[in-house]
């Protein structure tokens, strides 16, 4: 795709690849902490580390599959192959996750959960890491990439707040347990595989050459960690990312939590996880004309200002709880926008800048290892949050029953919804004070 001004339906058919990775960021990060922990008994602190394991692994993994994309956009043109591997494979280990066996032991049930949860995330690097690269293969123009992004953050959004709200609803509606979590992942499951084969179709039909003349050789691994060495704006810039998805992460951990012992209505998370992601609908017409206006850097630096600020006042629920927190919440939501869309807008320019001074198309690699910090930092985001129950005095249950929690996890509940997020903003904001300009297509500064 060689015209920088970018196909409507080139914008939509790469968009289509989030209702895949959005309805398997989500359910996740929503309902697997709760699961193991309210379903299947398993303790916060042994839950915490089934649920960071898995994404763990994607740190070593994933620059290895970037660079096998690479290679195979080197040889062949396009870097389908791996996607449709990921795409087939990741809908019956998905509904595995959440198939344990009735009356499975505790450590069991969190060996089964981490044995296909980890297969699972191996799955999905499959098919993230290669589309995460296309966007400096669709189009060249630096503005043409932040409207490309942000079709893709709406089409997300959408799927988030579809799944987010449908997926436990279907779970309760089976009657929640076995039966119920089975229901909600294999629906799930339908709309991952579904959502990932249209982005994949797009990217046979999309696909363009290799921009480099020393692409034929593609990229290796270790050129994404020798770019985390040596590249300050890929350097930075996915380390604000992985801070900033950390922060969200523990805050969508929280939502469960928040809503039975806090509001003390299960059902409230529907309105909690609306709060969180409908804005994002609404508002990123918005953030573009922002980031066209000022630039993206500047751009994430107010959407993630906004967020902090929205975070840090939901603590006012220790002494005041309520359903009053769905206010700030949906503040939250239309920084969250920003700081979703802006990082992948500026990850293209920089896959550019970088290929560029090397000779050969990096994209693959680099976007390999952006996803390994992705995906443990969304990983890392819950175990975190359950390690501050876990601290708090959290009392975990079975199925069916709702614990009385002392004081303090009351307490430890609403500061790791909100403080705590809130503070790992503030300081991808004080990473992101190094990055300097952006970078255009041709590496001048913006």
């Amino acid at each position: 795709m060689n015209d920088a001004s970018l196909a409507r339906r080139v914008s939509l058919g790469y968009a289509a690849g989030s209702v895949g990775t959005g309805a398997f960021g989500v359910l996740p990060g929503l309902v697997l902490a709760y699961y193991l922990t309210d379903s299947l008994g398993v303790g916060a602190l042994l839950a915490s580390i089934v649920v960071v394991i898995p994404k763990a692994i994607d740190v070593a993994v994933n620059p290895l599959i970037g660079a096998r994309s690479d290679h195979d956009l080197a040889r062949h043109g396009r870097r389908t192959r791996l996607m449709w591997i990921g795409a087939a494979t990741i809908v019956p280990l998905f509904v595995l996750t959440f198939c344990v066996p009735s009356g499975t032991a505790p450590a069991l049930a969190a060996l089964w959960v981490l044995i296909f949860f980890s297969l699972t995330a191996l799955a999905y690097a499959c098919f993230q890491v290669p589309y995460i690269a296309l966007p400096a293969e669709l189009t060249p123009d630096y503005h043409e990439r932040t409207r490309l992004i942000s079709d893709r953050i709406t089409v997300l959004a959408i799927t988030i707040l579809v799944v987010g709200a449908g997926a436990p609803a279907i779970r309760d509606a089976l009657g929640g347990g076995a039966g119920g979590y089975a229901g909600m992942a294999a629906a799930t499951a339908a709309i991952i595989g579904l959502g990932m084969a249209a982005a994949t179709g797009l990217a046979a039909r999309a696909a363009s050459p290799p921009r480099t003349a020393g692409a034929r050789s593609g990229s290796r691994a270790r050129d994404a960690f020798h770019a985390l060495r040596d590249h300050r704006h890929y350097r930075i810039l996915v380390s604000v990312f992985v801070i900033q998805a950390l922060a969200s992460a523990v805050m969508l951990a929280g939502a469960q939590y928040l809503a039975t012992y806090v509001i003390d209505d299960k059902s409230a998370l529907t309105l909690l996880f609306a709060a969180l992601v409908a804005p994002a609908i609404l508002v990123m017409p918005f953030w573009v004309r922002i980031g066209k206006r000022h630039g993206k850097r500047r751009a994430l630096v107010l959407a993630s200002t906004l967020f902090m600020l929205a975070a840090l006042s939901i603590a006012l629920a220790v002494p005041v709880p309520g359903i009053w927190v769905l206010a700030p919440v949906a503040i939250c939501g239309v920084g969250y926008a920003g700081m979703q869309t802006f990082p992948l807008a500026m990850l293209p320019d920089v896959i550019d800048e970088h290929s560029r001074i090397h000779g050969r198309d990096t994209g693959g690699a680099l976007s390999g290892l952006w996803t390994a910090a992705e995906t443990l930092g969304l990983a890392v985001g819950p175990g975190l949050y359950l390690l501050v129950l876990a601290a708090t005095g959290f009392v975990s249950s079975t199925s069916g029953e709702t614990a009385v929690q002392p004081r303090s996890a009351e307490i430890g509940i609403i500061l790791g919804f909100a403080a705590l997020p809130a503070v790992l903003i503030a300081i991808s904001l004080a990473v992101l004070s190094r990055y300097g300009d952006d970078t255009t297509e041709e590496g001048a500064p913006a």
